[in-house]
């Protein structure tokens, strides 16, 4: 029996390695070259029916046209969105599961919650930007005020005994620096989003909340809400006569509540480059463009580069403005 000298151990050793690694690059070539042969899943942080999810819905159908495979929403709420996260950033980086994100799990929750299981920027893959959704002050019927300016009247003189909702961080930031500013002292009720508050806000139970008109619409519409300001630095079409935070005379914020595609790091380059590109296409399209207009939603694609660069500049103003509102990490 001829013996085996410790160096040719090593020598197997390294052809076996090298082996492998050859296989497996076979694997991913054909993998990628195939993508897509299976439904993918697009996980969004927020119950149906939200804003998030109806863009969600907007884009999937279209999407998956183009992908030629199907493009299951999957809702998985709480967290402020970092349950999603966490899910997506432990899937396959096989371009199967993306994660519809938004300015709460990739911008605030980092700044708000002391223990989170990802990364926003390193667990990963940027596919592209999706565009930015509209934000609305809105206030109950029973609050005697028709401006921003009377309503911080009103509650100087009724402090304690305005309650406002709040369903998701951009709601939370945005009351604490407007009670930051005006110095009002109200009472946070808590939603695990704008949905499920709706309920409390037209009943009066709640008397203020920021919010996305694609829920609160309808009620101001049917006079039962009413909107005292929009968050956005210009009007908005779909109630052009109320003003912009800016012309209710409050301070500007410097973030952005915006939303973009994202894989768990190490999704190939070629299957990155070929979502983004049909995920552009997608959001130029007029007929969706119109159902965005609906939501209040402005759409805007980008490549994975510049949705790389711009999540980490809205994560750096979101942290600015997180600590200049005084809110601390839970």
């Amino acid at each position: 029996m001829p013996t085996i000298r410790p160096h040719s151990l090593s020598l197997f050793a390294s052809l076996g390695l090298v082996a492998l690694i050859c296989m497996q690059t076979a694997v991913g070539a054909e993998q990628t070259q195939t993508y897509p042969n299976k439904p993918i899943h697009l996980v969004v942080p927020f119950p149906a029916g939200g804003s998030a999810d109806l863009v969600a819905r907007l884009m999937a159908k279209p999407l998956a046209d183009k992908l030629g495979q199907p493009v299951v929403i999957d809702n998985k709420p709480g967290a402020d969105g970092a349950i999603a996260a966490e899910a997506v950033a432990s899937a396959a980086p096989d371009g199967y599961t993306l994660f519809m994100a938004t300015y709460g799990a990739m911008s605030a929750v980092p700044s708000l919650h002391k223990a989170i299981h990802y990364d926003p920027i390193q667990d990963f893959t940027p596919i592209s930007t999706a565009g930015k959704f509209s934000m609305f002050l809105f206030a109950h019927t029973s609050v005697p005020a028709q401006t921003l300016h009377e309503f911080i009247a009103y509650e100087h003189t009724h402090t304690g005994q305005v309650n406002y909702g709040t369903g998701n961080v951009a709601s939370i930031l945005m009351a604490a620096e407007m009670s930051s500013q005006a110095k009002l002292h109200m009472t946070q009720v808590p939603y695990k989003g704008e949905v499920p508050a709706m309920t409390d806000f037209v009943a009066g139970r709640i008397q203020l909340m920021f919010a996305t008109p694609v829920n609160a619409l309808p009620f101001v519409r049917d006079g039962k809400l009413k909107a005292l300001a929009t968050l956005s630095d210009h009007r908005s079409p779909l109630l052009p006569d109320v003003p912009t935070w800016h012309e209710a005379g409050m301070r500007d914020l410097p973030i952005v509540p915006w939303a973009g595609v994202f894989g768990p790091a190490n999704v190939p380059q070629e299957i990155t480059h070929r979502l983004s590109r049909a995920i552009n296409e997608v959001l130029l399209r007029d007929d969706v463009g119109v159902e965005f207009a609906k939501l209040g939603f402005e759409p805007s694609g980008s490549s994975p580069e510049k949705l790389s660069q711009y999540s980490k500049k809205q994560l750096t103003a979101w942290h600015a403005a997180i600590q200049s509102a005084g809110l601390t990490p839970e």
